[in-house]
């Protein structure tokens, strides 16, 4: 079997699909990776790509919708106002894909397009060739309704194309049922693939206070810089626990001279330096929240933008995280993180239902099922 893999140019969306291929790949299956530029973070994975598009930045498709100076996060805006402006501008990013996704679509002759909720392209192309599709969910989210709004700024497009609508896809999901995804379909355990990166030897094992990692994920450092974490450091001088600020390179210079227990460190996968942290401070990405999730460890959100917000609203729900504004972090609150024995019980529980989840190697056969009579 032959499975094409797309997605749009951002880790976030593409990361999820590493263990899904890699199982496909280890049971004997064709696997190819075709994906807009840049295409660097995803080639630590090993697998084949075809480049597609235009070569601009994503970025530029959401400044010429939403405007120049474009931030993450987004105040002043109501969850369903972000989600409908993302759409707009991930549908306007997948426009220069689709002559190039056809192309090699059909010239590979793929068996099934596993892809992303947001590139618009993936189930025109579907469509029209007559390929199989699934649709592999990167978080919470429901892909289907994502897929659907961005289909209706591509309905120019199918016209053109004369195709009558989006390839009906089956869903991939990877959280428990009980915090979303999309009804039906395959449903497996998230394992994380959080890129490559050297681990340092200290981060083998645990320190001998509580540890706490903060991340930010892959957008907002470079998009907002590093001020939704500027109260929180302030008041992680007054908590018995050591901060790890997982930023990658950004710059640190804003923050000021960092308390004792605040220590910088260089890029780390995340599943590793969760393994010996005791909770994990987000902005409610799905990459972050689902790598804690599978760590076991209480979260605490602090939602910007994206879906952050409906993110942080179930996790929430479930026991096993807090959430507040940067602006509203205390010692009080950190200090609540690392001691509070239910929030640790919750994500003790919302572990066990992820790890009674089949591996993407036991789906396999469910997979292979998706492109049953295409060859």
């Amino acid at each position: 079997m032959r499975t094409l893999f797309t997605g749009p140019a951002a880790p976030s969306h593409l990361f999820p699909m590493v263990p899904t291929a890699q199982a496909l790949r280890a049971a004997g299956h064709e696997v190819l990776f075709v994906v807009p530029r840049p295409t660097e973070q995803l080639r630590q994975a090993g697998f084949s790509i075809v480049e597609i598009g235009d070569g601009r930045p994503l970025m530029e498709s959401f400044e010429e919708v939403l405007g120049s100076g474009m931030r993450y996060a987004q105040p002043d805006r109501s969850q369903e106002e972000i989600i409908e402006l993302g759409a707009a501008a991930f549908a306007h990013a997948s426009r220069s894909t689709v002559d190039d996704l056809l192309a090699v679509a059909d010239g590979w002759d793929a068996d099934l397009i596993v892809h992303d909720s947001c590139l618009a392209s993936a189930q025109l192309a579907a469509a029209k060739l007559g390929i199989p599709a699934a649709l592999q969910n990167y978080g919470l989210s429901s892909g289907l309704d994502m897929a659907s709004r961005l289909a209706a700024n591509f309905a120019d497009v199918y016209e053109k194309h004369g195709v009558a609508g989006p390839a009906e896809t089956t869903p991939l999901n990877i959280v428990p049922a009980s915090l979303g995804g999309d009804p039906g379909g395959v449903r497996m355990r998230y394992l994380p693939y959080n890129g490559g990166g050297v681990v340092p030897a200290a981060l083998l094992h645990r320190g001998p206070r509580p540890r706490v990692a903060v991340t930010l994920g892959t957008v907002i450092a470079g998009t907002d810089g590093l001020d939704m974490i500027a109260r929180l450091v302030e008041s992680a001088g007054g908590t018995d626990a050591e901060f790890l600020l997982a930023v990658g390179d950004a710059d640190l210079d804003h923050l000021g001279r960092l308390p004792a227990n605040v220590h910088p460190l260089p890029w780390v996968p995340l599943a590793e330096l969760l393994r010996v942290c005791d909770a994990v401070v987000h902005h409610g990405g799905s990459g972050s929240t689902l790598t804690g999730l599978q760590a076991g460890l209480p979260q605490l959100l602090l939602p910007q933008g994206a879906d952050n917000f409906s993110v942080a609203e179930a996790l929430v729900a479930t026991g096993a995280a807090l959430s507040s504004t940067a602006e509203a972090v205390d010692t009080e609150l950190l200090t609540r993180l690392v001691t509070d024995p239910a929030l640790r019980e919750g994500a003790t529980r919302l572990r066990a239902e992820n790890d009674a989840l089949p591996t993407p190697a036991a789906v396999v056969p469910e997979i292979e099922a998706l492109a049953t009579g295409r060859r």
